[in-house]
């Protein structure tokens, strides 16, 4: 056997114990024997440099080096789930389903595993990137310490498709945190706090060799590409195991909601006898036709459900109301408590949400509270112990003027929150504004944080968005913690955001309930910031979505003439603002008015292509048919009832081949 031979059946025989041991826990070999057959792997690799592999087993030990994780963009976004918490809700989801799909709907029903969201791409079988879940959109390349991690195969087995992404959750079982924490004590170190952080800091490491030492495991559940070689999610989890990775076997079918309840509440109860953390079940439609035919909000799909277990309660006292004031003014009252343990954490403050939730509850300081960590990420106080009440208590009375700017404060009618009308003198509102224009799905200005905008606001060099771009390195290198190479990628940085697409531009800009999808919808339609700014109150109105409130705040925004100048100086600074000359390119009016359905499987084009074709040639994409729609587009197993409806109703049926004729 020649040497190349040797290294290539030595790599084989460590992938397949290592998917005995870490995937499937039933190990052939002794340690001992693993150990030995890595060493010998380990030197053949040394001195024969010529073969060598980035998937190689050798390479689990770790050992690189990362100072900064570079951000990616996912190939397929990675959307958050909504939560319910009662049989009525998952029961007034069901139903928003059947109204959107044809035939009976079954449901895959999985744990959701309490750990860090990762996205891996195999390209031919091999390990190519491991992203963090970061926005949804982008997120952190942490490869190289993902590698280290024993579970995930760097090297797939069978029948796996050229190029796909597989989600899952980076956990630390509990048997390895508590480990890991017996070893620190020891040390005299403090412990960690709970197996979700401790896993999720782990991924940020710099040294891969100090992520290996930590007995951490990937859990997947989720397997996203154009086209995929199976037609249930159920399937796609049996596949997965086949092709080597860890999927947990506690997944199950269920038909009714009934089946799916009997089964939250049985890990409810038995969730404590896993060797992992869980906070709850996650309910999917099993067949992939109906989630593409159910598709997604702006934030989640349609298709999938969170049940969260009931959420843990501490008891602890409020020491004192303090007030934040956000980017838009409003102001939220939020509850500094005496430090209580709740779901692993230490938890010192929580949100109160406005001065009608603090006389429901009749909160005051000096309260025993108690205290819930729900659906939400940052803790409420859900009610009081009155016997506890000290008999000094004096009832709460809301602040009158800013906390920061001391301005009075103005309640609009119809609305829960008080607000500092101002904008333009209160520090905290100039900040949030600047924090928001440079965020990730904003403007996305590399080498510009949080805090660094804080310093810049605080040292005078800025007061506006507008005025980064006149931003010289001269100015920025005397900040603190401000190194010539830091100022110079944030001069960079700021440069380099003039690229970013109109409708990010448009997000950017802080219109209040302008989000995401209503500058995307804006943009597209008005094609030009001057175009929007000049739209009247019936104009915008008249656009589908848009609601009077949103359009009473653009009309409001460019009828201010501080916010015209901004928006003035951005275009003198070449920010974009108005579709690029290659975008307009792919976009007509040819669908212009036409209200269209899809569905089935196509085969020239996916489903969503279909749909961004449809929005780029003036068309809208409705999820069901009414009166309205003009067109129904069938693919492949169309669902007889949408059949019987369009043709009910005089709705006209098309095919691939004629919607791809039409807009050509």
């Amino acid at each position: 056997m020649d040497i190349k031979q040797q290294i290539t059946g030595l790599r084989d025989e460590l992938r397949q114990h290592n998917y005995n041991y870490y995937v499937l826990d039933n190990p052939t070999i002794s340690d001992y024997e693993f150990d030995e057959k890595l060493k010998l792997l380990q030197q053949l690799e040394k001195a024969h440099p010529e073969f060598y592999d980035p998937n190689s087993p050798t390479l689990r030990v770790g050992g690189e080096i990362t100072k900064n994780f570079e951000t990616v963009s996912h190939r397929f976004r990675m959307y958050s789930l909504d939560n319910s918490y009662s049989k009525d809700d998952l029961e007034d989801w069901e139903k928003r389903i059947k109204k959107l799909v044809d035939g009976p709907v079954e449901y895959t029903c999985e744990l959701k595993y309490d750990g860090a969201s990762i996205s891996l791409t195999y390209e031919q079988g091999k390990l190519i990137k491991a992203v963090t879940r970061g926005d949804g959109v982008q997120g952190d390349d942490v490869t190289i310490n993902v590698k280290t991690i024993k579970s995930v195969p760097l090297q797939l087995m069978g029948d796996y498709p050229d190029s796909f992404d597989i989600r899952g959750e980076i956990i630390l079982p509990l048997k390895g945190f508590e480990a890991m924490n017996e070893e620190r004590v020891e040390a005299g170190e403090d412990p960690y706090r709970n197996p979700r952080n401790t896993a999720s800091g782990s991924l940020k490491l710099q040294d891969s060799a100090e992520v290996a030492k930590r007995p951490l495991e990937c859990l997947l559940y989720s397997l996203k590409a154009e086209r995929l070689p199976f037609a249930t999610q159920f399937e796609g989890l049996q596949k997965a195991r086949d092709w080597g990775f860890k999927v947990p076997s506690e997944a199950k079918l269920a038909k009714t909601t009934d089946e799916v309840l009997d089964y939250i509440n049985y890990w409810d109860q038995h969730r404590h006898d896993l060797p992992y953390e869980i906070d709850g079940v996650v309910i999917k439609v099993n067949n992939l036709q109906q989630q593409e035919e159910l598709g997604y909000t702006a934030k989640s799909p349609r298709w999938a459900m969170a049940y969260k277990f009931k959420a843990e309660q501490a008891i602890t006292v409020l020491n004192k109301i303090t007030y934040q004031v956000g980017r838009t003014g409003a102001i939220t009252p939020v509850a500094n408590l005496e430090p209580v343990e709740l779901a692993g954490t230490i938890v010192k403050r929580a949100s109160l949400h406005n001065a009608d939730q603090i006389a429901k509850l009749d909160i005051r300081e000096g309260d025993t509270v108690y205290v819930e960590k729900g659906g939400e990420i940052i803790p409420k106080i859900v009610g009081v112990e009155f016997s506890k009440r000290p008999p000094q208590s004096m009832p709460t009375v809301y602040i009158t003027h800013c906390p920061e700017c001391h301005t009075p404060l103005v309640r609009k009618e119809g609305e829960a929150q008080h607000y500092c009308p101002n904008t333009d003198g209160c520090p905290p509102q100039i900040i949030g504004r600047i924090q928001h224009f440079i965020s990730r799905k904003a403007m996305d200005i590399e080498g510009l944080g949080g805090e660094t905008v804080a310093l810049l606001v605080n040292n005078g060099l800025i007061q506006n968005y507008a005025d980064l771009y006149e931003l010289t390195e001269a100015q920025v290198i005397p900040l603190e913690r401000m190194a010539e190479k830091s100022a110079e990628n944030l001069i960079k940085g700021i440069e380099a955001s003039k690229l970013i697409p109109f409708e990010r531009v448009l997000f950017a800009l802080g219109v209040r309930f302008v989000g995401e999808t209503v500058a995307k919808k804006l943009a597209k339609h008005y094609k030009s910031i001057d175009a929007i700014a000049e739209a009247t109150l019936e104009d915008l109105v008249a656009l589908d979505e848009i609601g009077e409130k949103i359009a009473e705040s653009v009309v409001a925004f460019f009828n201010t003439l501080e916010h015209r100048s901004l928006v003035q100086r951005l275009k003198n600074h070449g920010v974009q603002l108005e579709i690029s000359a290659a975008a307009l390119a792919n976009q007509t009016d040819k669908l212009q008015g036409k209200i269209f359905v899809v569905s089935g499987v196509f085969a020239k084009v996916t489903r969503e292509e279909l749909k961004k074709l449809i929005e780029d040639n003036g068309g809208k994409v409705s999820g069901s048919i009414s009166g309205k729609t003009n067109y129904v587009v069938a693919g492949e197993n169309m669902g007889p009832s949408k059949k019987v409806k369009a043709e009910g109703l005089g709705v006209t049926i098309i095919s691939e081949d004629d919607f791809l004729e039409m807009i050509a």
